[in-house]
């Protein structure tokens, strides 16, 4: 009967530096998720290890929710989802800073026009009124989450264009000129256009979440704004505040 081999205790080791470098690629943003990551044929030769090493760190990372295998296909990063919570309004800067993460903003668009229909309706102004409008990428590690299309009445806010918005978000900025004393969220899930799928960088296939904001200080309406998430890293959510001291796992979501 022949003996099984034993791996070297210096190979056995060998699997944490192989989760250690996929792990580190993922934080820096070179593996994001969906994407495929090396194969046991690809890690065994470059790291020159045994096809059993490379097993047990891709088996591991699978585990602990960071890959995810796909039967005949590969493996592949998992989606990382990002929570919003519906019951606040948080400046997306410093959620991200939170996460040990750099936020960035791409201007795309800012300036005056005249309300229609909707916006008028949604800012209390009359038809045709001037208002400030601002279309802005925020990006995570230079990964965008968020597409913000905002509009803003300038009666509140008269110096809200003159903001340099790469260094502080519109959020940030009309707090502090107008305390918010009310708001509202609507949010649906949507088929996302071409424009903002090419900010987010989606498929055409890829869901989009977006949320409809409106903010009053005191008796005026302060903006509107649409918010448009990746729909597949991203869940939003709403928590009394006696509801539970910890998240607990979704019924019916694989974990």
């Amino acid at each position: 009967m022949t003996k099984a081999v034993k791996p070297a205790a210096g190979e056995a080791r060998h699997y944490i530096r192989i989760k250690e470098q996929i792990l580190a690629e993922i934080a820096e943003g070179k593996l994001q998720p969906g994407d495929r990551v090396s194969s046991e044929s690809e890690l065994v030769s470059a790291f020159g290890v045994s096809r059993m090493t490379a097993n047990r760190a891709l088996r591991e990372l699978m585990f602990e929710g960071v890959l995810k295998r796909s039967a005949g296909i590969g493996t592949f990063v998992s989606p990382k989802h990002l929570d919003v919570d519906l019951l606040q309004i948080r400046n997306i800067a410093d959620e991200i800073l939170e996460r040990g993460h750099k936020h960035q903003a791409a201007v795309v668009a800012a300036g005056l026009m005249k309300a229609d229909a909707n916006v008028a309706d949604a800012l209390e102004l009359i038809l045709g009124a001037e208002v400030m409008h601002s279309l802005i990428v925020h990006m995570e590690n230079d990964r965008p989450i968020q597409v913000e299309e905002r509009y803003v009445n300038p009666l509140v806010a008269p110096d809200y264009l003159s903001t340099d918005f790469r260094s502080m978000t519109p959020h940030e900025y009309l707090t502090k000129v107008a305390p918010i004393t009310a708001f509202e969220h609507i949010v649906q899930a949507v088929k996302p256009d071409t424009t903002i799928r090419k900010y987010l960088g989606l498929r055409i296939d890829h869901p989009c979440l977006r949320v409809f904001r409106r903010t009053w200080s005191g008796e005026a309406v302060v903006t509107c704004a649409l918010l448009y998430y990746p729909g597949a890293q991203y869940r939003l959510e709403a928590r009394s505040t006696k509801g539970p001291s910890r998240p607990v796992a979704i019924l019916g979501e694989k974990q």
